[in-house]
C-alpha cells in the first residue's frame, strides 16, 4: 500500500474537489486525510490517499485537469504516520485586530518558543479586521506561561489574542 500526497493549486471553479477525488477513486485510491480552502479566488487542496498506485500513475490520471493551465497538481509519496504520543494538550488560539505586518510571525513564534505544535491555522482579512485561528498542542502545564507570553504579543501588536483549552477530537 502506497501513501501519496496530492496538492492542487489554482484558480477556483466549481467541481475541482469532485474532479480530483473522482480520478483518485477511479484509481482505487482511498482518501485518508484532506484539507481544502479558497483564498481570494484561488483554490488550495492537499489530500493524502492510499492504494496500490504510483506517483506517475496518479500524475498521468490528473493531467487532464491541468490542461488549461489554471490548475497545478503535485504528487509525491509520503510515509505512514509514525506512532508517536501527542505533542501536548490541545488549545485554540484566536487573534482579532487591525491588519498589520508580522501578526502571524509573532504569534507563531511565541507558540514555538513554548514548545507548541500548530496543527491547523487559518487567517482572514475582512476589511480592516485581521483574524487568525490556530489549533495548537501545548506542553502539559504550560498554558499559563503561554497565555502570559501571548498577552505580551497582544500588547506589542495592538490586537486581541485569546488562548483556551479544547477537548481532543473524539471519533
Amino acid at each position: 500500500m502506497t501513501e501519496l500526497a496530492v496538492t492542487v493549486l489554482g484558480h477556483d471553479r466549481p467541481g475541482i474537489v469532485a474532479d480530483v477525488t473522482g480520478v483518485l477513486s477511479t484509481l482505487g485510491a482511498n482518501l485518508t486525510d484532506s484539507t481544502m480552502t479558497r483564498l481570494r479566488g484561488h483554490f488550495a487542496m492537499t489530500l493524502i490517499c492510499a492504494g496500490e498506485l504510483s506517483v506517475g500513475q496518479v500524475e498521468e490520471a490528473l493531467r487532464p485537469l491541468t490542461a488549461d493551465g489554471r490548475l497545478l497538481v503535485g504528487v509525491r509519496e509520503v510515509g505512514a504516520d509514525e506512532d508517536s504520543p501527542s505533542a501536548g494538550v490541545p488549545h485554540l488560539v484566536s487573534v482579532h485586530g487591525a491588519d498589520r505586518l508580522g501578526i502571524v510571525a509573532a504569534v507563531t513564534r511565541a507558540l514555538a518558543e513554548a514548545g507548541g505544535n500548530i496543527t491547523d491555522l487559518s487567517t482572514r482579512l475582512v476589511g480592516p479586521l485581521y483574524v487568525l485561528v490556530a489549533e495548537v498542542e501545548l506542553p502539559k502545564d504550560s498554558t499559563e506561561a503561554v497565555a502570559a507570553r501571548l498577552a505580551e504579543v497582544s500588547e506589542e501588536l495592538g490586537v486581541e489574542v485569546t488562548l483556551r483549552r479544547t477537548e481532543a477530537d473524539l471519533l
